[in-house]
């Protein structure tokens, strides 16, 4: 699972080329000079900052200790990908751990959790919202569901052009000065790699009040 950066709730409301044993970003000489990129047309999967707690309180504008009702996180992260066909398939598994302060009674709590598709590190270009419902016991303190978010990506956007391809792993003759310059800092190649890469975000769909307790709690 991986961690990403916050994107506003506005937003939301929002990732391997190989020769032989080599390395990502490793030199390979032989002949001259290349590189060598790992990356593969299957995205990253992770929770944005602050998206992946929830609480609920019991008395509406109140955000006090003493008024939690139920907390609940999102953990287990597990991804799937099957990049074989011109869609990319990509589920995201996740656990959803809860917490509630009241024990009386048996109880079911329902909480709204997203999944987006985000491109180039900031475009939001999908979004769908789930449900994911908690059972507690009477008596009961904690409860745990499952839930699974999914996402289909057009091959074709996530893969490199060609032109870029080339440019990324030609071979450099050592010494000259095309060697001396990284691929993947000029602009173009930049550009182009953003544009093919994307991310699949789980996290709950949380209101503006709840995304700022999270941020400065």
């Amino acid at each position: 699972m991986t961690r990403t950066r916050i994107l506003a709730l506005s937003a939301l409301p929002l990732l391997a080329l190989a020769a032989g044993c080599a390395k990502q970003g490793e030199l390979v000489v032989d002949s001259g000079v290349g590189v060598t990129a790992l990356r593969t047309a299957c995205p990253t999967v992770g929770v944005p900052d602050y998206t992946g707690d929830i609480t609920t309180f019991s008395a509406p504008g109140r955000s006090d200790f003493g008024a939690i009702d139920v907390t609940a996180a999102i953990t287990n992260v597990r991804s799937a990908c099957n990049d074989s066909g011109t869609k990319v398939y990509t589920t995201a598994d996740f656990d959803v751990l809860a917490r509630r302060a009241d024990v009386r009674g048996a109880r079911t709590v329902q909480l709204p959790w997203f999944v987006t598709i985000v491109r180039g590190g900031s475009a939001v270009v999908a979004k769908r919202v789930g449900t994911v419902t908690l059972n507690f016991a009477d008596g009961q303190e904690r409860a745990q569901a499952h839930a699974q978010a999914a996402s289909y990506i057009d091959r074709s956007e996530a893969t490199l052009p060609e032109d870029i391809r080339k440019r990324i792993t030609r071979k450099r003759k050592s010494g000259s000065d095309e060697a001396a310059i990284d691929p993947l800092a000029e602009p173009e190649v930049r550009a182009a790699l953003a544009r093919a890469s994307f991310e699949v975000l789980v996290g709950f769909q949380l209101s503006e009040q709840q995304l700022a307790y999270n941020a400065t709690r």
